[in-house]
């Protein structure tokens, strides 16, 4: 793009002292424009080529588009839809002088995924002289990121830890079986402690576990699955088992949304009985409070069964004591944990108050 140039008759600039160009009146026009230089950044996690209308009006109508990474993902989209873009490391000065040689040129800079911080640092440099006439200074945004575009990056992560990792290359599902048992335990002690800090760690750490086992599945050489099929799959089930909302049927309470769900699992499943599913390895009175409430739901009177000795004695009056909370509601595993830390606490008090302070001289 050329300038064109005209004879003006010229006037004297009073602070600078140089001739500048001046009006019909005799007074000096304002400054001319000196361009714009628009820093255009993209994500990773938007498909190539999806760029905003502002972002490909900003292109088209640029004089010089540059980007300094030949490997970078918009390229090919970007010439393909008429774009020029020249290969080469902007710098901050040629820019400038670039954008100052004719009024109103535009340079646009397709930014790296790691920045170009060489580029930036120079403008910033120059603006914060005071001695140089800036073309004006954007910083335009590409492309924005979707709600739940940062798991992208923990895939992208996993995949590199997966293949770098001495430790995690190796690990099998079944070696970080109780990692993911911990994980679980955790992320309830957050919940029923209120910690908000601890939950949004203790909800990173299960996804982790999500993540890692998906990947592992990857290499799977007769049943091999993805982290894509894991999220397709559930999403196939929320929407199978919410025909209220993603289909015909009504639902105006939780009992009507529950009612769905048992009907449409009762169908995917086709079990024999209301026990299968329900996992044995679970804490016992978890499990106890399961086995109580499918039978509950499917409309079996089931006594507790009495045993003998004192071992078993006590395990029928913990089952009778889970199946009781079940009935009431209760969530027997809470309502133990909850009668534990205040148990806990009455010891801590114990220690405290006796000679010698906390801890005193106890021995598992």
């Amino acid at each position: 793009m050329t300038a064109s140039r005209t004879d003006t008759p010229t006037g004297t600039d009073a602070h600078t002292g140089t001739d500048t160009p001046t009006g019909t009146g005799g007074e000096a026009p304002g400054p001319a424009p000196t361009g714009r230089i628009v820093l255009l950044t993209t994500s990773h996690r938007v498909a190539p080529g999806l760029l905003s209308w502002p972002a490909w009006q900003a292109l088209r109508g640029a004089d010089r588009v540059l980007c300094a990474d030949p490997a970078h993902p918009q390229l090919p989209y970007l010439r393909e839809a008429g774009v020029e873009v020249e290969e080469a490391v902007p710098d901050a000065r040629e820019l400038v002088d670039y954008c100052a040689t004719a009024p109103g040129r535009t340079a646009v800079v397709i930014t790296s995924a790691d920045g170009d911080s060489a580029l930036t640092d120079g403008l910033a440099r120059l603006a914060g002289s005071g001695r140089e006439r800036m073309p004006d200074l954007e910083l335009l945004p590409g492309a924005y990121d979707l709600p739940g575009a940062r798991l992208l990056d923990l895939v992208q992560v996993m995949d590199r830890i997966r293949v770098e990792c001495p430790w995690s290359s190796t690990r099998t599902s079944e070696e970080l079986v109780k990692y993911g048992i911990e994980e679980a335990y955790e992320l309830v002690e957050a919940i029923e402690e209120g910690d908000r800090e601890a939950l949004r760690e203790e909800l990173g750490d299960v996804l982790l576990q999500v993540v890692f086992h998906a990947r592992i599945a990857q290499e799977d050489p007769d049943e091999p699955f993805s982290i894509d099929d894991v999220a397709g799959g559930i999403v196939e089930k929320l929407v199978r088992r919410h025909p209220h909302i993603f289909g015909e049927e009504a639902a105006e309470t939780a009992e009507d949304v529950r009612a769905h769900w048992l009907r449409t699992k009762a169908i995917e499943k086709r079990r024999d009985s209301v026990t299968d599913g329900v996992p044995l390895g679970q804490p016992a009175l978890a499990l106890a409070a399961k086995l109580a409430s499918r039978a509950r739901t499917a409309g079996l009177a089931v006594p507790v069964p009495e045993g003998e000795g004192e071992g078993e004695g006590v395990g029928y009056e913990l089952l009778a004591l889970a199946v009781r909370a079940a009935e009431r509601g209760i969530e027997p595993e809470t309502a133990l944990r909850a009668a534990a830390r205040t148990y806990r606490d009455a010891i801590r008090a114990a220690e405290g108050a006796r000679p010698g302070g906390a801890g005193g001289s106890a021995r598992e």
